[in-house]
């Protein structure tokens, strides 16, 4: 007699970013954090795509990374104000990203951002994860540090506008100490993170920018803009200058009786566009 082979049910499969909640339901942003995020992205652009010129990379602006399946969904995520996740494409089967699944792309994010409005305790909490009571959420340190074990991670207290800086050495959070610039040096990618003060969008305030290895500013697009700007206008008024200094000396010898050939010789000046400024 044949026996029958009993039904095996199969847990259901990992949710991926199409899935699961890309937001909490509540207020998360104050007025400085979506310009703090777009300078940081803006002005790093350039060094993202020497670095990827395959475009292989995300930037996460305030959003769920999902390490782990909880009841709600939510309370098994983290959402860096900022964080930069390398060799990860920007877009997943063609469509945007909702959130940053850790089970689904196993990549952690190389440097992760955290903006306090408040004194910085939230961001610091290493409060652990407590098995037998799952819906306890543990604190954001703890997480970037045991779990995520995201390289670099800095709280930027935006009241004071000062900048913490830690690097995961041998599993855990060490303080980065700034170097003589008072910058941060971010290794892997060739820069520096510190604090500048400045105007940006209509906010005068202390930002967090970047640097190069060199200690140059990275400037944003309409940064350089304005900058190139200002040299095409420089250079046009340096040669308007440079050419009424001609026409001044051209004058003053044609009053001490030189002709066209003696000025041009004089000044070094081609005879035509001498004689084209020599007055009777």
């Amino acid at each position: 007699m044949t026996q029958g082979i009993s039904k095996i049910d199969l847990p259901p499969a990992f949710p991926d970013h199409t899935q699961l909640p890309e937001s909490d339901g509540t207020f998360v942003k104050n007025f400085q954090e979506h310009p703090q995020s777009i300078i940081l992205t803006d002005s790093l652009t350039p060094i993202l795509q020497q670095r990827h010129p395959d475009g292989y990379y995300a930037i996460g602006q305030d959003c769920g990374i999902y390490w782990r399946e909880t009841d709600p969904p939510e309370q098994g995520a983290e959402a860096p104000d900022w964080f930069y996740v390398p060799n990860v494409p920007p877009l997943l089967n063609g469509q945007i990203r909702r959130s940053y699944v850790l089970w689904r792309e196993f990549i952690t994010p190389l440097i992760a951002l955290e903006f306090a409005s408040g004194d910085g305790s939230v961001e610091r909490d290493r409060t652990p994860l407590v098995q037998s009571n799952p819906r306890t959420r543990p604190g954001k340190f703890w997480v970037y540090e045991n779990i995520l074990r995201i390289p670099y991670y800095g709280i930027f207290l935006v009241v004071t506008g000062t900048l913490e800086m830690y690097h995961l050495v041998n599993g855990f959070y060490e303080p980065l100490p700034p170097n003589e610039r008072g910058h941060y040096p971010i290794n892997p990618l060739g820069v520096e993170l510190g604090v500048w003060q400045g105007n940006y969008q209509n906010q005068a305030q202390r930002w967090l920018r970047w640097w190069d290895r060199d200690g140059n500013l990275l400037l944003t697009g309409r940064e350089e803009a304005e900058q190139e700007r200002q040299r095409t206008q420089e250079a046009e008024q340096r040669a308007q200058e440079s050419e009424q200094a001609r026409l001044n000396a051209i004058a003053q010898l044609q009053q001490f009786g030189l002709n066209a050939e003696q000025i041009a010789q004089a000044l070094s000046l081609p005879l035509e566009q001498v004689q084209n400024r020599f007055t009777d």
